[in-house]
């Protein structure tokens, strides 16, 4: 049985291969903005954030060999989007929880590839304030969530995880497993301590979370590891 042979030195990316990050960038604030107004327009360009980075990513990615990297980048992505959608696309079930469980499983696909294929050193000793934030998460938000705490604590495990993966594997992909943990982290309170939490912080959701999506997908395919090409 042959396993997959890797060129030395990885392909490196076009010049040019930001052009679709910049368009999701555009997307992202389209998007924000209308969230704020209360527009019509914020469901639709919601749906549309991840496939617009679909599209940046196989950009970016030319001429790279499609490994395991790029297969869970994209398989993240999906789960994402169905994550971003649960409400349009599974109306018959309850949306938090099939919102939970989407994104779960993005976050164990991060997970297993910061660690098992992208990972440049040990953890970081620094890391452990993710362990902390989940500990402290609980405490305050336990007597809110109710039937869903456990679902809530498993979830928030797997995104502290995720962040902690994510310190491995380099700075861009750190920043934005951390902006990502931002994101459900004010989440988290519009959703069970809503009294405490104004308006403006539904659109600081979506701004950290493009950010926290957009630096890992850009760290992931612009990663030496991603980049090398695989024969048979």
């Amino acid at each position: 049985m042959r396993t997959a042979a890797r060129t030395d030195a990885p392909n490196p990316p076009a010049s040019t291969w930001w052009w679709g990050f910049a368009l999701f960038g555009a997307v992202s604030i389209v998007h924000i903005v209308t969230l704020g107004l209360e527009s019509s327009l914020a469901a639709p360009t919601k749906l549309l954030l991840m496939p617009v980075l679909a599209v940046a990513a196989l950009w970016a990615g030319r001429g790279s060999g499609w490994g395991a990297p790029f297969t869970a980048l994209f398989l993240a992505l999906a789960f994402s989007w169905l994550g971003d959608g649960a409400e349009s696309f599974f109306p018959f079930a309850p949306t938090l929880p099939v919102m939970l469980l989407c994104f779960g499983v993005a976050h164990l696909i991060y997970i297993w590839l910061f660690t098992r294929r992208l990972a440049l050193r040990l953890p970081p000793a620094w890391s452990l304030v993710y362990a902390v934030w989940w500990v402290v998460l609980l405490i305050v938000l336990w007597p809110h969530l109710g039937g869903l705490a456990v679902a809530v604590a498993a979830y928030g495990l797997v995104l502290g995880g995720t962040a902690a993966a994510a310190a491995r594997c380099g700075p861009v992909i750190a920043v934005g497993g951390a902006f990502f943990l931002a994101s459900d982290t004010v989440l988290a309170f519009r959703l069970f301590l809503p009294d405490a939490m104004p308006d403006w912080t539904s659109p600081l959701v979506m701004l950290t979370y493009c950010l926290g999506q957009g630096l890992l997908i850009a760290g992931i395919v612009l990663h030496p590891a991603a980049r090398r090409k695989e024969t048979p």
